[in-house]
């Protein structure tokens, strides 16, 4: 597989509402198709969210965006665009950040969420200082990150709730 220049294709989704972010690092090749976030089936992201919530995990796209809305959870990505390897995080290069702030002016968000190590490297990176807001990284939902079982995720995840 070659690396190929992609550019974020859908933007954030949140509310006035919202009162955190979760920050993946930049769509897998299965969510760019989708055009929406975590849209490979094997993903745990929305499976972790449903455990926490105690609801149903959303099936649709505009299931998710009720979801999310409900709950106060607003989601976006660290990376507007970079070289990446069909979905491969480690293959990640030349990367232009996307900045949050036109958004977080419009929202209640006061604590902000990483969704893995990239993520959380490339917040700290290029999006912290512009937001002056520490991230809380949390681990992958990637069914690449093996190592964290469901359970593991869920621990980890619940700081999310408080």
């Amino acid at each position: 597989m070659e690396e190929i220049r992609q550019t974020h294709e859908f933007g954030p989704v949140y509310d006035a509402e919202a009162k955190i972010l979760i920050l993946g690092s930049f769509p897998s090749v299965k969510s760019r198709e989708v055009q929406f976030y975590y849209g490979h089936p094997q993903n745990r992201f929305w499976k972790v969210l449903g455990r926490l919530y105690e609801e149903e995990v959303p099936q649709d796209i505009s299931g998710k965006k009720e979801f999310l809305k409900r709950h106060g959870i607003a989601l976006w990505d660290v990376i507007e665009s970079c070289e990446i390897t069909g979905s491969s995080d480690s293959s990640i290069k030349n990367v232009v950040p996307n900045n949050p702030m036109d958004f977080l002016e419009k929202t209640k968000i006061t604590k902000i969420y990483t969704n893995g190590k990239t993520a959380e490297k490339l917040y700290r990176k290029y999006v912290e200082p512009m937001t002056g807001i520490k991230t809380v990284g949390l681990p992958s939902t990637s069914p690449a990150n093996a190592a964290f079982s469901l359970e593991r995720l869920l621990e980890s995840w619940k700081v999310i709730l408080e």
